[in-house]
């Protein structure tokens, strides 16, 4: 009788898991983010101070300190209830919003049919539109003014949309057909053999390739029609009807100025911007570069 011998079967040794490779010290390194930090501190110190300023009480303003002995938060309140900031703030979101919305509007089909379409004059029409955006809005105030006053818009809102718009639509303009023109063609044509027309090749492959040049005409023209001042102040002479960098300037007077009442509001009119540019900041650097490689 014999007897089978079974063999019990080998595990398969596990690898053994390497250190991490030790990073060495450059100096090189330390210098440049010290650098780095050095100059982010230098950037961020106005605002460091304009919040610290809207935190002052009103009796410590000429301190010599830097940090107030107490902070007044009651000062953000007293800015909302006691002036038309919050009618200010309205005014400009629907300025800044309306003024992007139509440019997005113009500037797609225009910029579309520039990059697609080879056409007699089209080096002219982008040479036309660069040289645009060489006029200062402050050189044709006069002639605005007295356009909107004849029309009968004057203290509209529908005025600073338009204005805003127009001298943002050249920049978006040039932007999307830069980078519309990056994006190969051959993609619409393969959709269009699919089945698809013009308009819906357009708007379901070129369109969400060009997101990020989308996003940069967005924030720019937001941004730009968000700051905007002399249009506002020459345009809009009731209180209640001014966009908010107005508004913010009425707090400094003839003889005194409400300095943590003028910061107070600057904070209030900082924080939709840096909303909206922390949600979309990572389509700002491709969208910026649109073009510059084929």
């Amino acid at each position: 009788m014999t007897t089978a011998t079974a063999t019990k079967p080998e595990t398969p040794s596990r690898p053994r898991r390497l250190p991490p490779p030790k990073r060495k010290f450059r100096p090189r390194t330390l210098v440049v983010a010290a650098c780095a930090w050095l100059l982010a501190a230098v950037f961020l110190a106005p605002y460091l101070e304009m919040i610290v300023t809207a935190l002052r009480p009103s009796d410590e303003l000429r301190d010599r300190t830097y940090l107030p002995s107490d902070f007044e938060w009651m000062n953000f309140i007293d800015v909302w209830k006691e002036s038309a900031l919050a009618d200010n703030l309205r005014v400009t979101l629907l300025v800044a919003g309306g003024a992007t919305l139509l440019v997005l509007l113009v500037s797609l089909p225009a910029a579309y049919y520039t990059a697609r379409m080879k056409y007699r004059g089209r080096k002219a029409f982008l040479l036309l539109v660069l040289v645009t955006q060489m006029f200062q809005p402050t050189a044709l105030l006069v002639g605005l003014y007295r356009q909107f006053h004849q029309l009968d818009m004057l203290n509209s809102v529908w005025t600073l949309i338009l204005t805003n718009a127009a001298f943002n639509l050249a920049f978006a303009v040039w932007i999307l057909t830069a980078y519309i023109g990056s994006i190969p063609a051959q993609l619409e044509e393969a959709a269009m053999v699919d089945g698809l027309n013009r308009f819906g090749a357009m708007t379901r492959v070129t369109l969400p390739l060009a997101l990020p040049g989308v996003v940069t005409a967005v924030i720019f023209t937001f941004i730009t029609s968000w700051n905007e001042f002399v249009m506002g102040l020459t345009l809009m002479t009731e209180a209640d009807k001014q966009p908010l960098t107005v508004g913010i300037n009425n707090f400094i007077g003839n003889y005194t100025v409400q300095w943590n009442y003028l910061f107070a509001a600057s904070v209030v009119a900082i924080i939709p911007v840096i909303i909206l540019f922390a949600f979309i900041e990572r389509h700002v650097v491709s969208g910026l570069t649109a073009g510059s490689v084929k």
